[in-house]
């Protein structure tokens, strides 16, 4: 399921920026959380944020950091975006079973 850095990247960028604007966002709105030149580098696919960071996004575009994620791999391949969906959830679900078991 391993995909290539750049696509990730780029698609991460794009799903940042389109969700940004989606939602009436500023890339000064995220200032709380990081500059803008930060918010503009990541847009830009120059970078790529940390999971804690990943985390303070996803908070102030007012969604879970996972669906954000989610959203990102679903996008990489559109044409299965619902197999991913499902796939994500099915597979969450496992793994929550599997380490809850003592």
């Amino acid at each position: 399921m391993s995909k290539p850095v750049t696509s990730l990247r780029n698609c991460f960028a794009q799903t940042l920026k389109r969700l940004r604007k989606v939602k009436n966002l500023s890339q000064e709105d995220f200032s709380l959380v990081s500059s803008r030149t930060y918010i503009s580098v990541l847009e830009r696919s120059q970078n790529s944020p940390t999971i804690e960071k990943l985390d303070e996004l996803a908070d102030v575009l007012g969604v879970h950091p996972a669906a954000l994620l989610l959203t990102v791999y679903a996008r990489m391949d559109a044409a299965q975006d619902q197999e991913v969906i499902d796939q994500v959830a099915a597979e969450a679900k496992n793994l929550l079973t599997l380490i809850s078991k003592p």
